[in-house]
């Protein structure tokens, strides 16, 4: 019998095989949530480009406050967002509000709350510090300097500070082209009549969800009956225009299962087996030149060996060199009692208590209880021949790292 890989040795030898798609393209900012970074971004000014106002207040001299008492000064000018102010006139305090230019002379703001006006001047009891509530030019981000990186995956966030950047277009890596398609002679479409014998194709849903939310251009192949000739058909043709081939179902050994056959006949198979519960049949190799997984047909087993190996497959085509998901460490609050020689990743629920984080399990966690992974919000790890007792330590993965 063959030695089932591990997860480590499984992504090594997968991100091996990932090379970056190296066409570029223009990007509109208005377009770019969840494209790739190809040449990294300068800021063409300081960010923000002139000192302002953090407050509604006063702009002064430090030097014009008493060291005792209160000081009033007369109000030499209103600046609000946009003005272009006038050089402080000595001894005088400028009204000011918050975003708008401080002006020559003054160094200091005074927040309108801990201040009096009349007649046309300003008292302060309150003592101030030099400097105060101003935002300097440049503290955000300096002329000249690189702010996004190659193979950076633009943000919402990101979106903002290109923008505050005055930059309208950016290079970015065109979008990946996956080619998907299921197989199985028992799956039906959503939207027709049930049949005996026969199921809808959930798989080919959460497929597409899974691409759609990594950016991907997707190419649906539709559903291939359970047949040698018609899966290596379909896999030729799928692979003529495609970046990447994903098939889902067909990669076990019944004796329905062609698509290790097909593989074998097109091209070349790298992986197999994995050391893994669920997902233990997962095949990885080529078609021609063309790139491709074949992921289980139980629905728990595809989201999870999608998550684990095609996504950060998929994230290092696009260009992106950290791809691997962050994980963090919470005490169980469940107990697992059965060993398993594979490693397991249980859907869960990660909680945030008073005293710190918890994880609770899905009470089912077989491999078709498709409707775990919609109440988890994280897999937990447990390794081979593991134990868990409520209270132990865990290791965690929340879904944000893997489906987003």
């Amino acid at each position: 019998m063959a030695t089932l890989l591990n997860v480590d040795e499984a992504l090594a030898r997968l991100l091996a095989h990932a090379h970056t798609i190296n066409q570029i393209e223009q990007c509109p900012l208005l377009n770019a949530l969840g494209r790739v970074l190809a040449k990294p971004l300068t800021a063409p000014h300081p960010i923000p480009p002139t000192n302002n106002s953090a407050m509604d207040g006063y702009a002064l001299r430090h030097d014009d406050l008493a060291t005792q008492g209160s000081t009033t000064l007369p109000i030499s000018q209103r600046i609000t967002a946009g003005d272009i102010p006038a050089e402080l006139t000595t001894s005088s305090a400028a009204r000011i509000f918050t975003g708008a230019a401080i002006p020559t002379g003054a160094d200091t703001v005074i927040p309108q709350e801990q201040s009096q006006t009349e007649n046309g001047h300003v008292t302060f009891e309150a003592p101030a510090s030099i400097g105060q509530h101003i935002r300097r030019a440049g503290e955000d981000i300096q002329q000249g300097h690189s702010f996004l990186s190659t193979g950076y995956r633009i943000q919402p966030q990101a979106m903002g500070l290109i923008g505050a950047n005055g930059i309208a277009t950016i290079f970015v890596f065109r979008r990946l082209k996956v080619a998907l398609l299921s197989t199985g002679s028992e799956l039906l479409m959503p939207g027709s009549a049930l049949q005996n014998g026969k199921r809808y194709n959930a798989n080919h849903f959460t497929l597409i969800g899974l691409l759609q939310a990594l950016g991907c251009e997707i190419i649906d192949c539709g559903t291939i009956p359970d047949k040698l000739s018609t899966t290596i058909n379909a896999l030729e043709a799928a692979a003529t225009d495609a970046d990447l081939v994903i098939s889902s179902g067909g990669v076990s050994v019944g004796e329905e299962d062609h698509v290790k056959a097909a593989i074998e006949q097109l091209g070349k198979l790298e992986i197999w087996k994995l050391n893994i519960k669920p997902g233990k049949p997962l095949a990885f190799g080529s078609i021609n030149d063309t790139p491709f997984f074949g992921l289980p047909g139980n629905p728990v087993s595809l989201f999870v060996t999608f998550c684990l190996f095609a996504r950060p497959y998929i994230l290092r085509m696009q260009g992106i060199e950290n791809v691997q998901p962050q994980t963090t460490k919470v005490q169980a609050q469940f107990n697992h009692t059965k060993k398993s020689t594979r490693q397991e990743y249980v859907r869960s629920r990660l909680t945030t208590m008073e005293h710190g984080s918890e994880v609770n399990t899905f009470d089912k966690q077989g491999s078709g209880i498709l409707s775990s992974t919609v109440w988890a919000n994280s897999l937990t790890i447990i390794p081979p021949d593991r134990v868990i007792t409520a209270g132990d330590l865990v290791e965690v993965i929340p879904f944000n790292e893997l489906i987003t």
